[in-house]
């Protein structure tokens, strides 16, 4: 009887260990991005699943996420435990002090205009006052042009539009008559 073991594919490591390797082969100064990383690992182990992209991805993102790969300019490298971390884009964030064990920390006050105590007697709204100059607020009305000279009576208020009958604005264009056109044979 034959055993089971002779159609049976070879048992393929682990993905994370196949990134590393792969990355520790390939050796490239920047680090080695998603492609080349993936090329390697199909050249070298073969028969590899369906969806070999897609666990490749998965797992290196959670390499990534874990600390065991550093990402940095669309390339993965095999983080070194001596080397300073990279900054990225933007400012640093400030450092927190950690707070002295003396001091008592309040809850900060809500943003926004605090409630009204329902306990409260409503507020009589403030009568408006004048300034006392007899005049009333904002710009003065505009007067009509004066027509005469000095010896004339003051101009009065124009309400509706000027004196001469003319409407605000620029006149409307005046269409011309139409020419008959008539089409001789």
């Amino acid at each position: 009887m034959a055993t089971r073991g002779v159609n049976k594919p070879r048992s393929l490591p682990p993905y994370p260990e196949m990134i590393l390797k792969a990355i520790e082969a390939l050796n490239e100064e920047n680090g080695s991005n998603k492609t080349t990383i993936s090329k390697y690992i199909e050249s070298t182990y073969g028969g590899l699943p369906e969806g070999h992209k897609a666990l490749l991805n998965v797992h290196l993102a959670k390499m990534r996420d874990s600390g065991e790969l550093v990402f940095w300019k669309n390339n993965y490298t095999i983080r070194d435990p001596h080397a300073p971390p990279r900054r990225g884009r933007g400012r640093p964030p400030k450092p927190k002090d950690p707070p002295s064990p003396g001091n008592i920390i309040t809850p900060s006050r809500p943003r926004g205009r605090p409630p009204k105590d329902p306990n409260e007697p409503p507020r009589t709204p403030k009568s408006k006052t004048s300034g006392g100059s007899g005049r009333p607020r904002g710009r003065p009305r505009k007067m009509a042009r004066p027509s005469g000279g000095f010896d004339s009576p003051p101009p009065s208020v124009v309400v509706g539009g000027s004196p001469s009958g003319r409407g605000r604005g620029r006149p409307p264009k005046m269409k011309g008559p139409l020419a008959d056109i008539s089409v001789e044979q």
